[in-house]
Protein backbone atom coordinates (compact mmCIF):
# COMPACT_ATOMS: atom_id res chain seq x y z
CA UNK A 1 0.00 0.00 0.00
CA UNK A 2 2.57 2.23 0.41
CA UNK A 3 2.92 2.91 -3.19
CA UNK A 4 -0.71 4.68 -3.43
CA UNK A 5 -2.29 7.09 -3.57
CA UNK A 6 -4.81 5.80 -0.69
CA UNK A 7 -5.82 8.01 2.24
CA UNK A 8 -5.72 7.15 5.92
CA UNK A 9 -7.94 8.66 8.43
CA UNK A 10 -6.95 8.86 12.31
CA UNK A 11 -9.87 9.48 14.68
CA UNK A 12 -8.08 10.31 17.60
CA UNK A 13 -5.03 12.69 18.22
CA UNK A 14 -4.09 11.63 21.05
CA UNK A 15 -0.75 9.55 21.94
CA UNK A 16 -1.89 6.47 20.02
CA UNK A 17 -3.07 8.82 16.91
CA UNK A 18 -0.22 11.21 16.73
CA UNK A 19 1.86 8.10 16.43
CA UNK A 20 0.31 6.25 13.75
CA UNK A 21 0.58 9.46 11.86
CA UNK A 22 4.11 9.83 12.05
CA UNK A 23 4.64 5.93 12.09
CA UNK A 24 2.84 5.93 8.77
CA UNK A 25 5.60 8.26 7.04
CA UNK A 26 8.38 6.61 8.41
CA UNK A 27 7.10 3.29 7.68
CA UNK A 28 7.03 4.41 3.81
CA UNK A 29 3.56 5.38 3.63
CA UNK A 30 3.13 7.98 0.53
CA UNK A 31 -0.80 8.33 0.37
CA UNK A 32 -2.40 11.45 2.27
CA UNK A 33 -2.67 11.27 5.87
CA UNK A 34 -5.76 12.53 8.31
CA UNK A 35 -5.33 13.19 12.02
CA UNK A 36 -9.18 13.95 13.19
CA UNK A 37 -8.40 15.06 16.87
CA UNK A 38 -11.52 16.79 18.80
CA UNK A 39 -9.24 18.83 21.35
CA UNK A 40 -7.99 21.64 19.32
CA UNK A 41 -4.30 21.54 20.29
CA UNK A 42 -1.61 19.05 17.95
CA UNK A 43 -0.65 15.42 20.00
CA UNK A 44 0.62 15.90 23.62
CA UNK A 45 1.53 13.81 26.22
CA UNK A 46 -0.73 13.10 28.77
CA UNK A 47 1.20 11.72 31.90
CA UNK A 48 2.69 14.72 32.91
CA UNK A 49 -0.62 16.34 33.58
CA UNK A 50 -0.80 15.04 36.54
CA UNK A 51 2.69 15.77 37.30
CA UNK A 52 5.48 18.18 36.14
CA UNK A 53 2.48 20.53 34.25
CA UNK A 54 0.43 20.47 37.19
CA UNK A 55 3.11 21.92 39.28
CA UNK A 56 4.12 24.27 36.73
CA UNK A 57 7.74 22.46 36.11
CA UNK A 58 6.67 21.84 32.44
CA UNK A 59 5.24 24.36 30.15
CA UNK A 60 2.82 23.49 27.30
CA UNK A 61 4.78 23.81 24.40
CA UNK A 62 6.93 20.62 25.95
CA UNK A 63 3.90 18.43 25.90
CA UNK A 64 3.88 18.41 22.30
CA UNK A 65 4.67 15.06 20.44
CA UNK A 66 6.20 16.75 17.94
CA UNK A 67 7.80 20.16 17.26
CA UNK A 68 5.39 22.75 15.69
CA UNK A 69 6.65 22.20 12.03
CA UNK A 70 6.40 18.44 11.61
CA UNK A 71 2.91 17.70 10.29
CA UNK A 72 2.89 19.92 7.69
CA UNK A 73 6.88 19.23 6.56
CA UNK A 74 5.26 15.46 6.71
CA UNK A 75 1.83 16.29 4.82
CA UNK A 76 -0.28 14.91 7.89
CA UNK A 77 -3.60 16.90 7.06
CA UNK A 78 -4.40 18.24 11.14
CA UNK A 79 -8.02 18.49 11.56
CA UNK A 80 -8.27 19.87 15.43
CA UNK A 81 -11.33 20.81 17.36
CA UNK A 82 -13.23 18.38 15.13
CA UNK A 83 -15.86 16.37 17.06
CA UNK A 84 -16.87 12.82 14.42
CA UNK A 85 -20.57 12.23 14.64
CA UNK A 86 -20.52 9.18 12.46
CA UNK A 87 -18.55 6.68 10.65
CA UNK A 88 -20.12 5.10 7.48
CA UNK A 89 -18.19 1.28 6.95
CA UNK A 90 -19.69 1.07 4.17
CA UNK A 91 -19.15 4.31 2.10
CA UNK A 92 -16.00 4.63 3.97
CA UNK A 93 -16.61 7.84 5.24
CA UNK A 94 -16.52 9.93 8.54
CA UNK A 95 -18.48 12.85 9.41
CA UNK A 96 -17.53 15.56 11.05
CA UNK A 97 -19.82 17.96 13.17
CA UNK A 98 -18.68 20.74 10.96
CA UNK A 99 -20.30 19.40 8.18
CA UNK A 100 -17.18 18.07 6.46
CA UNK A 101 -16.73 13.89 5.29
CA UNK A 102 -13.51 12.76 5.69
CA UNK A 103 -13.02 9.61 2.95
CA UNK A 104 -10.84 6.80 3.48
CA UNK A 105 -9.36 3.72 2.19
CA UNK A 106 -7.93 2.65 5.57
CA UNK A 107 -8.93 3.86 8.91
CA UNK A 108 -7.50 3.86 12.31
CA UNK A 109 -9.47 4.64 15.37
CA UNK A 110 -7.64 5.61 18.28
CA UNK A 111 -10.76 7.56 20.73
CA UNK A 112 -9.07 7.09 23.32
CA UNK A 113 -11.03 6.93 26.86
CA UNK A 114 -13.27 9.16 29.15
CA UNK A 115 -12.71 9.51 32.96
CA UNK A 116 -15.24 7.47 35.20
CA UNK A 117 -17.58 9.94 37.01
CA UNK A 118 -19.45 9.52 40.39
CA UNK A 119 -23.52 9.39 39.52
CA UNK A 120 -24.55 10.48 43.31
CA UNK A 121 -25.55 13.87 44.57
CA UNK A 122 -24.20 17.02 44.18
CA UNK A 123 -21.65 15.75 41.19
CA UNK A 124 -22.92 18.86 39.26
CA UNK A 125 -21.52 21.29 41.94
CA UNK A 126 -18.70 23.76 40.97
CA UNK A 127 -15.30 22.65 42.13
CA UNK A 128 -15.96 18.55 41.08
CA UNK A 129 -13.38 17.41 38.40
CA UNK A 130 -12.20 15.42 36.44
CA UNK A 131 -7.98 15.11 34.98
CA UNK A 132 -7.62 13.64 31.37
CA UNK A 133 -7.14 16.40 29.18
CA UNK A 134 -4.82 19.11 28.61
CA UNK A 135 -7.71 21.43 29.63
CA UNK A 136 -8.94 19.53 32.58
CA UNK A 137 -5.39 19.85 33.87
CA UNK A 138 -5.59 24.00 32.67
CA UNK A 139 -8.97 24.07 35.24
CA UNK A 140 -7.46 21.96 37.77
CA UNK A 141 -4.06 24.18 37.97
CA UNK A 142 -6.25 27.50 37.30
CA UNK A 143 -8.25 25.75 40.60
CA UNK A 144 -5.15 24.91 43.01
CA UNK A 145 -4.91 28.40 44.71
CA UNK A 146 -4.73 29.70 48.12
CA UNK A 147 -6.39 28.23 50.64
CA UNK A 148 -7.77 24.86 48.31
CA UNK A 149 -8.50 22.22 50.56
CA UNK A 150 -8.34 19.22 47.55
CA UNK A 151 -9.89 15.99 47.69
CA UNK A 152 -8.63 13.23 45.85
CA UNK A 153 -10.99 10.36 45.09
CA UNK A 154 -9.15 7.20 43.90
CA UNK A 155 -5.55 6.18 45.09
CA UNK A 156 -4.85 5.09 41.53
CA UNK A 157 -1.84 6.17 39.24
CA UNK A 158 -3.75 9.28 38.28
CA UNK A 159 -5.05 10.39 41.93
CA UNK A 160 -1.45 9.55 43.77
CA UNK A 161 -0.16 11.60 41.16
CA UNK A 162 -2.35 14.95 41.46
CA UNK A 163 -1.79 14.53 45.42
CA UNK A 164 1.64 14.36 45.21
CA UNK A 165 1.56 17.26 43.02
CA UNK A 166 -0.44 19.16 45.24
CA UNK A 167 1.52 18.82 48.28
CA UNK A 168 4.48 20.10 46.55
CA UNK A 169 2.87 23.14 45.90
CA UNK A 170 1.88 23.05 49.83
CA UNK A 171 -2.28 22.29 49.39
CA UNK A 172 -4.20 20.30 51.74
CA UNK A 173 -4.59 17.03 50.67
CA UNK A 174 -7.16 14.32 51.58
CA UNK A 175 -7.18 11.22 49.59
CA UNK A 176 -10.08 8.50 49.43
CA UNK A 177 -9.83 5.60 48.75
CA UNK A 178 -12.90 3.26 48.68
CA UNK A 179 -10.48 -0.02 48.09
CA UNK A 180 -8.34 -1.08 51.63
CA UNK A 181 -4.73 -0.41 49.86
CA UNK A 182 -3.91 2.25 47.24
CA UNK A 183 -2.72 1.17 43.91
CA UNK A 184 -4.62 -2.04 44.02
CA UNK A 185 -5.82 -2.79 40.62
CA UNK A 186 -1.66 -2.59 39.52
CA UNK A 187 0.42 -3.52 42.53
CA UNK A 188 0.58 -6.14 45.37
CA UNK A 189 0.49 -5.06 48.85
CA UNK A 190 4.17 -4.46 49.76
CA UNK A 191 4.15 -1.41 47.39
CA UNK A 192 0.52 -0.46 47.90
CA UNK A 193 1.98 -0.21 52.02
CA UNK A 194 4.77 1.48 51.18
CA UNK A 195 3.36 4.37 49.09
CA UNK A 196 0.41 4.74 51.67
CA UNK A 197 2.89 5.29 54.35
CA UNK A 198 5.06 8.08 51.93
CA UNK A 199 1.67 9.90 51.16
CA UNK A 200 0.65 10.27 54.96
CA UNK A 201 4.57 11.36 55.85
CA UNK A 202 4.24 13.65 53.32
CA UNK A 203 1.42 15.32 54.81
CA UNK A 204 -1.68 13.71 52.80
CA UNK A 205 -5.07 12.90 54.72
CA UNK A 206 -5.23 9.40 53.32
CA UNK A 207 -8.33 7.19 54.14
CA UNK A 208 -8.69 3.69 53.12
CA UNK A 209 -12.40 1.81 52.78
CA UNK A 210 -13.77 5.17 52.58
CA UNK A 211 -17.09 4.75 50.75
CA UNK A 212 -18.07 8.41 48.81
CA UNK A 213 -22.18 8.62 49.46
CA UNK A 214 -21.89 12.71 48.11
CA UNK A 215 -20.88 15.69 47.20
CA UNK A 216 -21.89 18.53 50.08
CA UNK A 217 -22.24 22.12 48.35
CA UNK A 218 -22.77 25.88 49.87
CA UNK A 219 -23.93 28.19 47.51
CA UNK A 220 -23.64 25.70 44.85
CA UNK A 221 -19.91 25.32 45.09
CA UNK A 222 -18.51 22.47 46.81
CA UNK A 223 -17.89 22.38 50.62
CA UNK A 224 -16.90 19.01 51.41
CA UNK A 225 -17.50 14.97 50.80
CA UNK A 226 -19.90 12.91 52.26
CA UNK A 227 -18.68 9.59 53.33
CA UNK A 228 -21.47 6.41 54.05
CA UNK A 229 -20.36 6.51 57.33
CA UNK A 230 -22.20 10.01 57.50
CA UNK A 231 -18.74 11.59 57.80
CA UNK A 232 -18.29 15.31 56.08
CA UNK A 233 -14.78 15.43 55.00
CA UNK A 234 -13.99 19.63 54.30
CA UNK A 235 -12.83 20.40 50.94
CA UNK A 236 -12.95 23.09 48.12
CA UNK A 237 -11.92 21.00 45.12
CA UNK A 238 -12.51 17.19 44.57
CA UNK A 239 -10.64 15.71 41.79
CA UNK A 240 -12.33 12.46 41.11
CA UNK A 241 -9.90 9.49 39.72
CA UNK A 242 -11.65 6.30 39.31
CA UNK A 243 -10.64 4.93 36.66
CA UNK A 244 -11.68 5.36 32.79
CA UNK A 245 -13.92 4.14 30.15
CA UNK A 246 -12.82 3.02 26.39
CA UNK A 247 -14.56 5.27 24.07
CA UNK A 248 -16.51 2.85 22.01
CA UNK A 249 -19.52 4.87 20.95
CA UNK A 250 -18.33 5.45 16.96
CA UNK A 251 -17.10 1.67 17.24
CA UNK A 252 -20.34 0.33 18.44
CA UNK A 253 -22.54 2.75 16.04
CA UNK A 254 -20.66 1.85 13.26
CA UNK A 255 -21.37 -1.97 13.81
CA UNK A 256 -17.76 -3.15 14.62
CA UNK A 257 -17.42 -5.86 17.88
CA UNK A 258 -16.82 -4.20 20.83
CA UNK A 259 -16.21 -5.67 24.49
CA UNK A 260 -14.57 -4.27 26.79
CA UNK A 261 -13.05 -2.21 24.20
CA UNK A 262 -13.26 -2.52 20.40
CA UNK A 263 -11.83 -6.04 19.01
CA UNK A 264 -8.81 -6.22 17.71
CA UNK A 265 -6.04 -8.73 16.33
CA UNK A 266 -2.43 -9.18 16.06
CA UNK A 267 -2.26 -6.60 14.12
CA UNK A 268 -4.64 -4.05 16.04
CA UNK A 269 -7.47 -4.58 12.86
CA UNK A 270 -11.16 -4.45 14.35
CA UNK A 271 -13.61 -6.91 12.31
CA UNK A 272 -13.60 -4.78 9.60
CA UNK A 273 -10.08 -5.42 7.64
CA UNK A 274 -10.21 -2.30 6.43
CA UNK A 275 -10.39 -0.64 9.92
CA UNK A 276 -7.78 -0.50 12.97
CA UNK A 277 -7.76 0.53 16.59
CA UNK A 278 -5.29 1.27 18.89
CA UNK A 279 -4.56 2.77 22.63
CA UNK A 280 -7.39 3.03 25.29
CA UNK A 281 -9.92 2.05 22.94
CA UNK A 282 -8.85 -1.06 21.78
CA UNK A 283 -9.17 -4.70 23.45
CA UNK A 284 -6.34 -6.42 22.38
CA UNK A 285 -4.89 -10.07 22.42
CA UNK A 286 -2.06 -11.00 25.17
CA UNK A 287 -0.70 -13.63 24.48
CA UNK A 288 1.65 -13.83 27.46
CA UNK A 289 -1.23 -13.92 29.60
CA UNK A 290 -3.19 -15.82 27.47
CA UNK A 291 -5.81 -13.44 27.14
CA UNK A 292 -7.74 -10.61 25.72
CA UNK A 293 -7.32 -6.89 27.58
CA UNK A 294 -6.89 -2.90 27.18
CA UNK A 295 -3.71 -1.54 28.57
CA UNK A 296 -3.96 1.84 29.47
CA UNK A 297 -0.63 2.91 29.03
CA UNK A 298 2.05 5.32 26.95
CA UNK A 299 3.79 2.04 25.81
CA UNK A 300 0.34 0.11 24.97
CA UNK A 301 -0.61 3.10 22.41
CA UNK A 302 2.60 3.52 20.80
CA UNK A 303 3.05 -0.66 20.47
CA UNK A 304 -0.44 -0.20 18.66
CA UNK A 305 0.47 2.70 16.40
CA UNK A 306 3.67 0.24 14.98
CA UNK A 307 1.24 -2.71 14.63
CA UNK A 308 -1.71 -0.47 12.69
CA UNK A 309 0.89 1.25 10.98
CA UNK A 310 3.07 -1.11 9.38
CA UNK A 311 -0.11 -3.13 8.43
CA UNK A 312 -1.07 -0.51 6.27
CA UNK A 313 2.11 0.56 5.11
CA UNK A 314 2.85 -3.26 4.15
CA UNK A 315 5.66 -4.00 7.00
CA UNK A 316 6.35 -6.58 8.64
CA UNK A 317 4.58 -7.19 12.18
CA UNK A 318 6.79 -5.32 14.98
CA UNK A 319 7.89 -7.62 17.60
CA UNK A 320 5.89 -6.71 20.75
CA UNK A 321 7.12 -5.72 23.72
CA UNK A 322 6.17 -7.01 27.57
CA UNK A 323 3.94 -4.22 29.19
CA UNK A 324 5.25 -1.79 30.92
CA UNK A 325 3.93 1.32 33.34
CA UNK A 326 5.38 4.08 35.40
CA UNK A 327 4.50 6.50 38.33
CA UNK A 328 6.63 9.49 39.55
CA UNK A 329 5.32 10.59 43.23
CA UNK A 330 7.22 13.26 44.65
CA UNK A 331 10.71 11.78 44.59
CA UNK A 332 9.79 8.27 43.62
CA UNK A 333 10.19 6.57 40.37
CA UNK A 334 8.27 2.95 40.39
CA UNK A 335 8.18 1.34 37.32
CA UNK A 336 6.36 -1.58 36.57
CA UNK A 337 6.91 -4.75 33.77
CA UNK A 338 4.77 -7.30 32.98
CA UNK A 339 0.99 -8.18 34.52
CA UNK A 340 1.23 -9.61 38.13
CA UNK A 341 -2.18 -10.86 38.15
CA UNK A 342 -2.51 -14.57 39.03
CA UNK A 343 0.72 -14.77 40.69
CA UNK A 344 1.35 -17.33 43.71
CA UNK A 345 4.87 -15.68 45.10
CA UNK A 346 6.47 -12.03 45.96
CA UNK A 347 10.00 -11.80 46.00
CA UNK A 348 11.22 -8.18 47.47
CA UNK A 349 14.78 -7.33 46.98
CA UNK A 350 16.16 -4.23 49.03
CA UNK A 351 14.76 -2.20 51.56
CA UNK A 352 11.51 -0.24 51.45
CA UNK A 353 12.25 1.42 54.22
CA UNK A 354 15.84 3.02 52.04
CA UNK A 355 13.39 4.00 49.43
CA UNK A 356 15.01 1.75 46.95
CA UNK A 357 13.44 -1.23 45.96
CA UNK A 358 11.85 -4.36 43.89
CA UNK A 359 9.08 -6.58 43.79
CA UNK A 360 9.36 -9.57 41.89
CA UNK A 361 5.75 -11.26 41.23
CA UNK A 362 6.18 -15.05 40.14
CA UNK A 363 3.55 -17.80 39.30
CA UNK A 364 5.22 -21.35 39.10
CA UNK A 365 8.87 -19.85 39.21
CA UNK A 366 8.42 -17.73 36.16
CA UNK A 367 7.93 -14.21 36.16
CA UNK A 368 5.10 -12.36 35.33
CA UNK A 369 6.02 -8.83 36.62
CA UNK A 370 8.18 -7.05 38.61
CA UNK A 371 7.73 -3.38 40.45
CA UNK A 372 10.87 -1.45 40.67
CA UNK A 373 10.57 1.77 43.10
CA UNK A 374 13.37 3.68 42.38
CA UNK A 375 15.80 1.26 40.87
CA UNK A 376 16.24 1.43 36.99
CA UNK A 377 18.42 -1.72 36.58
CA UNK A 378 16.24 -3.73 38.46
CA UNK A 379 13.09 -2.54 36.04
CA UNK A 380 15.24 -3.43 33.12
CA UNK A 381 16.20 -7.10 34.02
CA UNK A 382 13.13 -7.56 34.96
CA UNK A 383 11.95 -6.26 31.78
CA UNK A 384 13.50 -8.87 29.96
CA UNK A 385 12.29 -11.67 32.12
CA UNK A 386 8.76 -11.07 32.65
CA UNK A 387 6.44 -13.38 30.31
CA UNK A 388 9.37 -15.36 29.48
CA UNK A 389 8.29 -18.46 31.02
CA UNK A 390 11.28 -19.28 32.37
CA UNK A 391 11.95 -20.25 35.84
CA UNK A 392 13.57 -18.24 38.00
CA UNK A 393 16.19 -19.91 40.94
CA UNK A 394 13.79 -17.94 43.74
CA UNK A 395 17.31 -18.68 46.45
CA UNK A 396 19.44 -16.76 43.62
CA UNK A 397 16.94 -14.27 43.31
CA UNK A 398 16.47 -13.48 46.85
CA UNK A 399 19.74 -12.98 47.74
CA UNK A 400 21.03 -9.01 47.67
CA UNK A 401 24.24 -9.97 46.33
CA UNK A 402 22.68 -11.92 42.98
CA UNK A 403 24.38 -9.37 40.19
CA UNK A 404 20.81 -9.13 38.17
CA UNK A 405 21.89 -8.50 34.74
CA UNK A 406 24.21 -11.91 34.87
CA UNK A 407 21.18 -13.25 36.63
CA UNK A 408 18.87 -12.57 34.09
CA UNK A 409 21.67 -13.42 31.25
CA UNK A 410 22.05 -17.15 32.55
CA UNK A 411 17.92 -17.69 32.77
CA UNK A 412 17.20 -16.52 29.04
CA UNK A 413 20.82 -18.69 27.53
Amino acid sequence: MSGTASTVAIVGAGHAGGNAAALLRQYGFDGVIVLIGAEPVPPYQRPPLSKTYLTGELDEARLWLKPSTFHAEHRIDQKLGAAVLSLDRAAKQVALADGHVVNYDKLILATGSTPRTLAIPGHDLDGVVTLRSLADADTLRSRLGSGTKLIVIGAGYIGLEAAASARRLGHDVTVLEAAPRVLSRVTGETVSAFYAGEHRTQGVDLRLDAKVAAFVGKDGALAGVKLDTGEIVPGTLALVCIGIVPEVALAQQAGLVCTNGVQVDDDARTSDADVFAIGDCACRPLPRYGRMGRLESVHNALEQAKLAAAAIAGKPRPACDVPWFWSDQYDLKLQTAGLMEGFDAAVVRGDPGARRFSVWYLKGGALLAVDAVNSMPEFLCGKKLAGSDRKLDVTTLRDPATDLVRFAADTLA
